[in-house]
């Protein structure tokens, strides 16, 4: 059974039900229950026409449901316009598709989660066991999302930075589960790439490849993290490194510059260093730059604070760290990892008591329980140095 497959053809056979007058909400569970069939049927008897088969099975299907009290003359209305056996269309609505399942109404979680169904092919089993969620709560959280958008004409133009920013949601939430998030965000990536001609989905593409070529290299034998200064650079993925390069380089090209864009870029000195030593920290801290321009994110000042330490020394980083302090960006509320930044900068400056403090703070504050860990052995490896 080739899942691969399955995956990539779901959101063409959905765009072929609901061109054929099913709704958004009954073709895509139309199309599941023809997934779940496949995954029965194809093992023994492999179809010659893998879409045409999925898409007669979930037209049956989709009429099958179809109330027949309620709309029996639409279901023969419907009968009528099924086509003869043969090929499939040829059409593909896969961008239609991802613009409906980042629809502006839709909250971040719901989106993804539909993304991933609709779109990725994945059942709703895989989606909660890789959010660590009952399955009861993803149907529900899937279900309401597809009526959010059920009135939503299909044909009508998307916002692709939203698609982005979606597809940027399933990719940071890594791996959980039977499915691997990160590779699944990369494949949908290449598809929307594949799709539309945009330099910032190039970009998304670039910055995926870069952070995933790392993966291996950023835990240790017992889970624990691995920070990208100590990483084994021998175990980084030169080939998605070398296609990552090549997608940003053809994306800058453009001039069209952007903020996934942007962070490829920063990503790329990075792989291109062969010691963190020899990392170009100042042209990061230019890209860092141009990210503060593009978004004012509060995040990316943090960030950048990072790479004005690394370039100019830690106190130089502790007073790009104070600005953004007292900038208005950074007054609604606490920036994430702060307290872990200011505890790296303290200790490079040699304020070993206060960097201990500052790195038992941000443990308590961890978004899980690896980073919660790795910094708690910060924080005892200096005390542990400060009572010697």
């Amino acid at each position: 059974m080739d899942e691969v497959l399955l995956r990539r053809l779901t959101p063409s056979v959905i765009g072929i039900l609901v061109r054929r007058g099913a709704d958004f909400a009954a073709a895509e569970d139309a199309v599941q229950d023809a997934l779940v069939a496949a995954v029965r049927a194809w093992p023994a008897a492999p179809p010659r026409d893998p879409k045409g088969w999925l898409v007669t099975a979930a037209w049956r299907r989709f009429l099958d449901a179809t109330p027949a009290d309620a709309a029996r003359r639409r279901r023969v209305e419907l009968v009528d316009e099924e086509p003869a056996p043969g090929p499939a269309p040829a059409a593909d609505d896969t961008l239609q598709l991802y613009f409906l399942c980042a629809h502006p109404s839709l909250t971040p979680s719901s989106a993804v989660a539909l993304t991933l169904r609709a779109v990725g092919g994945l059942s709703t089993r895989q989606i909660a066991q890789a959010y660590l969620v009952p399955e009861a709560t993803m149907a529900q959280r899937i279900s309401r999302a597809k009526r959010t958008v059920s009135g939503v004409r299909f044909d009508r133009p998307g916002d692709v930075a939203t698609v982005l920013r979606v597809l940027y949601l399933v990719f940071n939430e890594g791996y959980s589960g039977d499915v691997d998030l990160a590779a699944e965000a990369i494949r949908l990536t290449r598809q929307l790439a594949a799709a539309v001609d945009h330099p910032e989905v190039a970009g998304l593409l670039a910055l995926m490849l870069l952070h995933h070529a790392r993966r291996a290299a950023r835990t240790a034998s017992d889970g624990s993290l691995v920070p990208l200064a100590e990483q084994d650079r021998g175990r980084w993925d030169t080939g998605a490194i070398a296609e990552g390069v090549t997608i940003l380089q053809a994306a800058l090209a453009r001039d069209r510059l952007g903020e996934f864009q942007a962070q490829a870029a920063v990503a790329a000195l990075h792989a291109d260093a062969q010691s963190a030593e020899e990392t170009d920290w100042v042209q990061i801290v230019g890209w860092y730059d141009e990210l503060v321009r593009l978004t004012g994110s509060p995040v990316v000042r943090l960030n950048r604070a990072v790479a004005v330490g690394e370039a100019d020394g830690p106190r130089a980083g502790l007073a790009a760290l104070a600005a953004l302090e007292d900038s208005p960006s950074g007054s609604a509320g606490p920036v994430p990892r702060r307290a872990a930044v200011a505890a790296y900068l303290h200790e490079r400056d040699g304020d070993l008591e206060t960097a201990a403090l500052l790195y038992a703070e941000a443990a308590l504050a961890a978004p899980n329980l690896a980073e919660r860990d790795h910094l708690t052995r910060r924080a005892a490896r200096l005390n542990a140095r400060l009572h010697l």
